[in-house]
């Protein structure tokens, strides 16, 4: 029976029968740029000198679709940002489903032209996947499961082993979009004003940022997402054994999303980011690094929000001076996010 007549999915989608066959050729090839007569075991690419970088990640947001986004476009950019930070050049990616058996068909037809159009836009394709089908109750409607390939930057390799005292911390933009939106759309919070997601790729700014420093003086860039700014600065500044003094003042966050988080008793620098990342840069080229960021229209809000010190640990110093350890949030915020 063609998919086109179910019109949901069905467990004989996932048998490996014909209904399998038909979901493929029908639904998920034509929508990913791919043929049937394509398919093999593996994916087989040009062998390309240098160093890689490979980054995996699942995808079980909820709801599927939030104002800025959608699972699809979330997988294809969380994934990518991922190799970026990396210092590394998306190359391939791979997509696994696990569909809900009763997913309605018009569901999965627009996550998967999502993927296809974030990875246009990222200038790469999906070259392997795998579908299963779940019982009913068994998944939320629809998991994505991502994994990239990407050829690192020769002369790159940011990370926290090279941060130095005296380095300075920059941020793309305004922090704490992506997980108030979707907060927003799933409990129906009705909170206006600018909530969407800023669920996009970092591709444009990490090269501008690439190609205005030098690559010693590129320490680590790392993409806010789960934790927060939290999370990621108390990361780091573990991994590299230093501290980090932030400006508190200095954090970009836009009213909204402060206002709403007070509401809500919730701490805007521990939500979720999708389309913002950190990079520590020496001090020398700290103002050729935000330049290069303000010209990119994803991170025209770049600015520097702290320095790295001698010690351990994250704090935070007010208007006043006085300084505080920033809270690295022990719990979850909130599930389905990411």
């Amino acid at each position: 029976m063609p998919v086109s007549a179910v019109g949901e999915i069905r467990m004989a989608h996932g048998g490996g029968g014909r209904m399998s066959q038909d979901l493929l050729e029908r639904v998920i090839l034509p929508r990913l740029g791919r043929r049937a007569a394509e398919l093999h075991d593996a994916a087989v690419l040009a062998p390309q000198a240098g160093s890689w970088a490979v980054a995996t990640d699942a995808f079980v947001v909820r709801p599927l679709f939030f104002p800025g986004g959608d699972i699809g476009s979330l997988a294809v950019y969380g994934t990518v940002n991922d190799l970026l930070m990396a210092g590394a050049q998306p190359v391939a990616l791979t997509l696994s489903l696990i569909l809900e058996e009763g997913l309605p068909l018009e569901v999965l037809e627009r996550v998967l032209d999502s993927v296809r159009d974030a990875s246009r836009r990222c200038g790469i394709h999906v070259v392997a996947g795998d579908t299963k089908v779940v019982g009913r109750g068994e998944a939320d409607g629809l998991y994505l499961t991502m994994t990239g390939l990407g050829r690192v930057v020769p002369g790159y390799a940011p990370h926290p082993r090279h941060v130095r005292a005296g380095d300075r911390i920059l941020v793309s933009g305004d922090l704490g979009r992506h997980g108030l939106a979707i907060l927003n759309a799933r409990e129906a919070l009705g909170f206006e004003g600018d909530l969407n997601s800023d669920c996009a790729p970092l591709s444009e700014p990490v090269e501008a940022l690439m190609a205005a420093v030098d690559a010693a003086d590129l320490r680590v860039m790392r993409d806010v997402t789960r934790g927060g700014l939290s999370a990621v600065l108390h990361e780091i500044a573990a991994a590299a054994g230093l501290s980090f003094q932030i400006t508190e003042a200095a954090i970009p966050v836009d009213a909204p999303v402060r206002a709403a988080c007070a509401l809500l008793g919730l701490d805007p620098l521990q939500l979720a980011c999708e389309g913002r990342f950190i990079a520590i840069v020496s001090p020398q080229c700290e103002a050729a690094a935000l330049a290069a960021l303000r010209g990119c229209t994803s991170s025209v809000g770049a600015v520097r929000i702290g320095r790295v010190v001698a010690g351990s640990g994250v704090c935070l110093e007010d208007p006043l001076g006085m300084r505080r350890p920033m809270l690295w949030g022990s719990g979850e915020m909130l599930p389905r996010i990411c």
